[in-house]
């Protein structure tokens, strides 16, 4: 688990970088000068952008590059490489980590960085103790796309 945990929070670093670079290129390419509009707009597309890095790795190697530096592969349950549909399923339900929080935010109406960071911190946890509840250790969303993560050691 902590292996697991620690590759998601590298792939959220290098996943910075990859939004931050999506955000100035939309912002220049739609000449965005309020922040306000063109939000759901450059939504969509850092979902699609997020998307297809992680389809594309997953079903090419079975590894980001995270994953790579933490010696763990995606795989499906009886061992061969993930095809298109189950890794954008995998995409897909793996927002579960997210969207608990989220939605929590959004009906609270929390705006402060460091609750909306606390929240969503709290549901990440949560989701990822869930993994005391599978017999394997897996996470949820493997569960439901017949994946599995497993150690390249």
């Amino acid at each position: 688990m902590k292996r697991r945990l620690a590759a998601f929070v590298y792939e959220g670093v290098l996943l910075f970088g990859i939004v931050m670079m999506a955000g100035l290129l939309f912002s220049a390419a739609t000449n965005l000068r309020d922040p306000q509009n063109g939000t759901l707009g450059l939504q969509l597309l850092l979902f699609a952008l997020i998307g297809l890095y992680f389809t594309w790795t997953w079903t090419h190697g079975g590894q980001t590059v995270a994953m790579q530096t933490w010696r763990i592969r995606l795989l499906r349950t009886d061992g061969n490489p993930l095809r298109w549909p189950q890794a954008l399923a995998r995409y897909l339900l793996a927002w579960l980590w997210f969207v608990p929080a989220l939605v929590t935010l959004k009906v609270l109406g929390v705006h402060g960085g460091g609750m909306m960071a606390a929240v969503v911190l709290a549901g990440v946890a949560a989701y990822a103790a869930l993994t005391r509840l599978h017999p394997d250790r897996q996470f949820w969303h493997d569960a439901v796309c017949g994946t599995r993560l497993v150690s390249t050691r």
